[in-house]
């Protein structure tokens, strides 16, 4: 059975303008990601994959076409709306991390429940299941610098989860980090996904990270490329 589209994109169009010139990026792109999907956007650099992704992530708008998710027609929304949908809807994770440098552990992975009414007693408990999920329980009161890239990005993981968002972008999470851990966040992302349902849009140039997911798209002078691949079997 197919899960419902949480993400439906009908003639997507997205094009910037350099100098006097516009430059085309995303040309009539049409899909739906589906609820629960791990989905892999690959590509050469200059495909588009990351102004897609930021397009979903409601970081940008496109210059038309629609874009709902979950039934809301992001592309419709104002700017001040469209940040505070983002608030409420999306985890983010970025290549290096993007943690604050002077809060500790702890205090990256509360930050986005401090726009939220919750009491400070169940930010905390919040906190510690997201860092007890991502193993990291016993280095919530470390700096970012005290951390390896690897814990850095499991800290990031843990922010991105703390508001129990809709969707996951991942903008190659990968990408700064070794082999072993790189093999690491991956696993995590994997449980995310299969363990709590999470859906998971990510953009990475690894062939190794993308067989994690379970379908891969490729995008090429910004269409998609031979509709898409399964990446795993059942």
């Amino acid at each position: 059975m197919t899960s419902a589209a949480i993400v439906e994109i009908r003639h997507l169009f997205k094009s910037y303008r350099r100098g006097g010139q516009i430059v085309p990026v995303l040309h009539d792109l049409s899909f739906d990601i589906a609820q629960g999907e791990f989905l892999a956007l690959m590509g050469p650099s200059g495909s588009g994959k990351s102004t897609l992704l930021n397009l979903i992530a409601g970081i940008d708008k496109p210059d038309s076409g629609e874009l709902r998710i979950d039934g809301e027609d992001v592309s419709r929304l104002s700017e001040s709306e469209l940040a505070d949908w983002r608030a409420a809807n999306i985890g983010f994770i970025f290549q290096f991390y993007n943690l604050m440098p002077v809060l500790t552990a702890f205090e990256n992975v509360e930050l986005p429940l401090l726009l939220t009414g919750l009491s400070r007693r169940a930010r905390r408990e919040r906190v510690q299941l997201a860092l007890e999920l991502v193993s990291l329980v016993d280095r919530m009161a470390h700096y970012p610098s005290e951390l390896s890239g690897g814990q850095q990005q499991r800290v990031a993981i843990a922010r991105a989860i703390i508001t129990d968002p809709l969707l996951i972008v991942a903008d190659e999470p990968t990408g700064d980090l070794d082999r072993v851990s790189a093999a690491e966040i991956l696993g995590l992302l994997e449980r995310l996904n299969r363990e709590l349902g999470k859906t998971i849009v990510m953009v990475t140039h690894d062939q190794r990270a993308s067989m994690r997911a379970n379908v891969i798209k490729h995008l090429d002078k910004g269409e998609l490329v031979n509709g898409e691949t399964s990446a795993k079997a059942g």
